[in-house]
């Protein structure tokens, strides 16, 4: 996916993206680049995959959270940044906590925010079941298996707030034994299965209260 590609589908998805968004994606690009070599961020660093599997599809949440009407957001888990850094770049309005257990990526994670200027943002080096606070939206990219994520990341979704799991194909590990399990506890709002563009792969999304 290249930047042109990027434009059109994301502006599928409903978010139109300035010219100082683009400007502030290509330096996280190259900030990323830059630390991968030093740290194991991520085995994607082809442009063209970064552009795909991580800038658009961490946007893909915009399919089931209307993030004009949301204010806080913590992203648990969240790596090289991903979904927490590029919601934060295309919704400034959003306070944002990333949260993450090794100390290495929070230190890159502090430099990008720096470089990018980015404010109302923290990265902050804990577990995400030792963390205190209550967010609008909690969401978990490619992290833990679902049975597991949701001990770390629902006590931290307020009253009326959204947790939500991004996954790849869902299927094997949210059987209907584990649905009816964890809606003895939580409430799965929804399910939003789809394919990234361009390869195809396939992408859920789970919604839960």
């Amino acid at each position: 996916m290249n930047k042109e590609e990027f434009i059109k589908y994301v502006k599928d998805l409903g978010v139109n993206p300035t010219d100082e968004q683009l400007t502030q994606l290509e330096k996280f690009y190259q900030l990323l680049k830059e630390w991968n070599k030093k740290i194991n961020l991520t085995r994607i660093i082809d442009k063209k995959d970064v552009y795909l599997k991580h800038f658009y599809d961490s946007l893909t949440i915009v399919k089931v959270v209307d993030f004009s009407q949301i204010d806080t957001l913590c992203d648990v888990g969240t790596g090289a940044g991903f979904p927490g850094i590029v919601l934060k770049i295309m919704f400034p309005h959003l306070k944002v906590t990333l949260i993450d257990s090794l100390q290495k990526r929070i230190n890159y994670l502090k430099e990008v925010i720096k470089e990018l200027h980015l404010e109302e943002i923290e990265a902050v080096h804990i577990r995400g079941e030792d963390y205190q606070g209550k967010f609008d939206v909690v969401t978990s990219r490619a992290v833990a298996n679902i049975e597991k994520l949701v001990t770390y990341t629902m006590h931290l979704v307020s009253k009326e707030g959204y947790f939500i799991a991004m996954k790849g194909n869902i299927e094997s590990e949210l059987s209907e034994k584990v649905k009816r399990k964890l809606n003895k506890k939580y409430k799965i709002v929804k399910i939003e299965s789809f394919f990234l563009p361009i390869e195809n792969s396939k992408r859920s999304l789970i919604v839960m209260k």
